[in-house]
């Protein structure tokens, strides 16, 4: 049986805080309300606030995660964050937007991570 689309997500979600903090990261928020919409994670990566993005499949059949995060997807990741950065008052911090890619796939369904740092332009 296949776990619903939020259930997955949310394991994925969870599989790739575990990854960000084991290469360094501090998670800050998760699934950050803004604007009537979610930031997945907000992280700080030394001094830099990172806004993740987390695509998660449990194959890829129809594709990879990452091409699911098209022109629409990344304009209204990018507006979420400008969101996020005028409520916190962070206009002097860098910032970046990181997509996170977890698979769940084969016998094991051990998540595969891939990690895309400065996926796109939040311009």
């Amino acid at each position: 049986m296949r776990p619903s689309r939020d259930t997955l997500g949310r394991r994925g979600e969870a599989e790739a805080a575990v990854y960000l903090r084991g290469i360094g990261y501090r998670i800050v928020a998760t699934r950050e309300r803004v604007l009537r919409g979610d930031i997945d994670l907000v992280a700080l990566d030394g001094r830099t606030v990172v806004f993740v993005e987390v695509r998660s499949r449990t194959d890829t059949t129809h594709g990879h995660p990452a091409e699911t995060v098209g022109y629409h997807k990344q304009r209204r990741i990018a507006q979420l964050a400008a969101a996020y950065i005028r409520r916190h008052r962070l206009e002097d911090c860098a910032a970046r937007i990181d997509v996170v890619t977890v698979v769940f796939e084969g016998p094991d369904g051990r998540p595969q991570i891939e990690h895309f740092q400065n996926a796109f332009e939040s311009s």
